[in-house]
């Protein structure tokens, strides 16, 4: 029996150094240099090509989303340019004089601010009202049928206004907005 205690007392021991010896040089190498955790080649096969990957995919879809906002401003940016130089465009033709010609008895009805100058012919006045027109050349007005003189330029001022050719080609220039029937 004494044999066998010493028996399993050595082999404690023994047992005990064997498991104090492998810890150490366990512990002593592990994830050095010499003996890495992961391997070089499993970072550059498998590893680093997944996390280039991860990194390209998050890269184009910030760069997709990027180029969506500025077409979207772009596409704003535009239609606000269209719409600016359209408004442009009819202050410019609202602002020059244009050449109308006038048949016999057509009418050309004035919006408010719309100016008239009769050049060739005649006309008069067409209003349901008084007044009709202003005559800003001698600080008058024009009331319903009465003729315009020629040179002279006449304004509306009130909706409804307008002037009826009486010859059979009248010649006037119009400044504003204006519609012929």
């Amino acid at each position: 029996m004494k044999n066998k205690k010493l028996a399993i007392r050595t082999g404690v021991v023994a047992l005990t150094a064997l498991c104090l010896t492998v810890g150490a040089v366990l512990a002593s190498g592990a994830g050095s240099e010499s003996d890495p955790l992961i391997t070089l080649s499993y970072l550059n096969t498998t590893a680093g090509p997944a996390i280039l990957e991860q990194v390209d995919g998050k890269v184009d879809a910030y760069e997709q989303q990027l180029a969506d906002t500025l077409n979207a401003a772009i596409q704003t940016y535009a239609q606000q340019m269209d719409e600016a130089l359209a408004k442009q465009e009819q202050q410019e033709q609202t602002a020059s004089y244009a050449v109308v010609t006038l048949k016999k008895d057509q009418v050309l009805n004035m919006d408010i601010g719309c100016e008239v100058m009769l050049r060739i012919g005649s006309a008069v006045c067409v209003s349901p009202s008084s007044p009709g027109l202003i005559n800003t050349t001698e600080g008058t007005t024009l009331n319903n049928e009465k003729a315009l003189v020629t040179n002279h330029l006449y304004m509306a001022t009130i909706t409804g206004r307008a002037v009826r050719a009486t010859a059979n080609t009248t010649k006037v220039l119009v400044r504003g907005g204006y519609t012929i029937t």
